[in-house]
């Protein structure tokens, strides 16, 4: 037995393609954060008759949404700097294979995300903000289900 494979023997075992626990959290407590505040604004929003006062919950809602989204950012940055090209490099493997099209699937509907999201605060109008609004929603929902097959390995 060589020194190198008595080191190895030895070594902690972790998954190099795992994030690592505060990584995990963040992700977890910011994708649902985001889920919750934005399905409570659309709830919110689309619960009140025509006519009618919009819901005062609905500006806070949208504001918690905002700040939920400014955590997603960093923690798509924090990402983008360590998990995702060490994902790239594994994905060579027959075992991962299948992950480097999800994750860069996910890579795409962050940026779809944030410029969705970018779009209906500063520059959407009238007439495309309902549309461009249920897509930003429907793409959110498959960005959270895509991150829990990715996780598995799907």
């Amino acid at each position: 037995m060589t020194r190198a494979d008595d080191l190895s023997r030895h070594a902690p075992r972790h998954h190099a393609h795992r994030l690592v626990r505060w990584q995990r959290l963040a992700l977890y407590v910011t994708g649902a954060f985001l889920l919750a505040t934005g399905s409570a604004w659309l709830l919110l929003h689309y619960s009140t008759g025509a006519g009618e006062l919009p819901n005062p919950l609905e500006a806070w809602s949208l504001r918690l949404h905002g700040l939920a989204a400014f955590a997603g950012l960093f923690v798509l940055g924090v990402l983008a700097a360590a998990h995702i090209p060490q994902g790239w490099r594994l994905s060579h493997r027959r075992r991962w294979a299948g992950q480097r099209s999800s994750g860069v699937l996910l890579c795409v509907i962050g940026a779809l995300l944030a410029l969705t999201g970018y779009l209906l605060y500063y520059f959407a109008s009238e007439s495309l903000r309902p549309a461009l609004g249920w897509a930003h929603a429907f793409v959110g929902v498959v960005m959270g289900v895509l991150i829990g097959s990715h996780r598995r390995g799907v």
